[in-house]
């Protein structure tokens, strides 16, 4: 990757102890074939991070470097806790099983790197999430996670028979990109209430779901019953 293809990464907010950045959907969290987005966030801003959190290669959205060593035990101990609260919104192109509630299981490995939801409980994954029809046949889901597994939100849809358009590995339908992305956080720090949002930046449906009216009522995710 020359200089001219690098992205530029959009910082959110800046704390003493940590960053929020957005990421881009298409790039890579840790460094593989190219640069990844924890490598060119070290770059731009000339520092050493933390990685508490990760998001999918298909994913864009909100992530959270901590800028120091306590910093990042305090999240991971957040995270693990899930007393930080995260938010996606994602678009699918067919009928779901039911339009708002829960989803449960465990997940098990699949093929191709893939995971499968498996009807157990012994350590599930838990998601909860609302949704409306947008446009003829498109469906937008605001997902709330309660547990942090490896495709958890993407393997969830493709379990309520809508796979997130875009999504290959999921049966997804094609489209321009994977249509998951980290929405917002909702988190206390050291007394402080940190909320943010971020409205997806790529992707014509994105690009007509926040247009639509029933949106407004997502723009503060953290204010719906959860």
């Amino acid at each position: 990757m020359n200089k001219a293809d690098t992205p530029v990464l959009k910082v959110q907010y800046t704390h003493d102890d940590f960053y929020i950045i957005t990421k881009p959907a298409g790039l890579n969290f840790h460094s593989e074939e190219s640069p990844g987005f924890v490598f060119l966030a070290e770059q731009q801003l000339n520092e050493k991070f933390f990685a508490v959190h990760r998001l999918d290669k298909v994913t864009s959205g909100l992530i959270i470097l901590a800028r120091h060593k306590d910093a990042a035990a305090k999240f991971t101990q957040m995270f693990t806790e899930h007393t930080i609260n995260k938010f996606y919104l994602a678009v699918s192109d067919s009928k779901p099983k039911k339009k708002q509630g829960w989803v449960k299981g465990d997940m098990a490995k699949s093929r191709r790197g893939t995971f499968k939801l498996l009807n157990s409980q012994i350590n599930p994954a838990i998601t909860r999430f609302y949704s409306f029809s947008f446009k003829s046949g498109f469906r937008a889901y605001l997902l709330k996670p309660y547990s942090g597994k490896t495709h958890q939100l993407r393997v969830a849809l493709k379990s309520l028979g809508a796979p997130i358009m875009g999504d290959a590995s999921y049966a997804g339908s094609p489209a321009e990109r994977t249509y998951l992305h980290a929405f917002a956080l909702d988190f206390l720090w050291k007394g402080q209430k940190i909320q943010h949002t971020l409205l997806p930046e790529s992707g014509e449906e994105y690009a007509q779901l926040i247009k639509h009216q029933d949106f407004n009522s997502w723009q503060t995710p953290w204010k719906l019953d959860w």
